[in-house]
């Protein structure tokens, strides 16, 4: 998984948290340290929207509790399994005839149903989810800036 999955998922709780129809201010190179090339895939996939103008920025394409934590990392590393079987037992020193495969080796049954557990999760993880875990789990001091930033640079 790339950086991007985690900054993308981090920027889609901040957006989650914003006030209806506002967005984030796109007035610096990076929002909040975010980078533009996962701004851009996101906003590619439909995740996030871009709001043009002076008083533009970003915002999600969804209310937080419809937007999935797997949303966001398909739209940044995209929906291929993380797993890329290359196939190492028709080379190995027991080889045959590749014919003779005609089933998925057990590593590669394992690695597709860890991957298919694994975005089960993400797909029912919520940004909404997340925001619930941020304001439960947040130093207070930190709650208190990230609301003092939020206020600042929403448009």
């Amino acid at each position: 998984m790339s950086d991007g999955v985690e900054w993308g998922v981090h920027c889609a709780t901040v957006l989650g948290a914003l006030a209806e129809g506002a967005a984030l201010s796109a007035a610096r190179p990076k929002i909040a340290g975010y980078p533009f090339t996962t701004l851009q895939a996101l906003t590619r996939a439909g995740v996030f929207v871009a709001v043009p103008g002076p008083r533009g920025g970003y915002r999600l394409a969804r209310p937080a509790a419809e937007v999935t934590v797997l949303d966001v990392v398909e739209a940044v590393d995209g929906s291929q399994p993380a797993f890329r079987c290359t196939e190492i037992r028709r080379r190995g020193p027991s080889a045959v005839d590749p014919s003779e495969y005609r089933l998925p080796c057990g590593v590669h049954r394992a690695m597709l149903r860890a991957d298919a557990a694994w975005r089960d999760e993400l797909r029912r993880t919520t940004i909404a989810d997340l925001l619930v875990g941020v304001v439960a789990e947040a130093p207070p001091e930190a709650l208190a800036k990230g609301i003092a930033w939020l206020q600042k640079e929403q448009r």
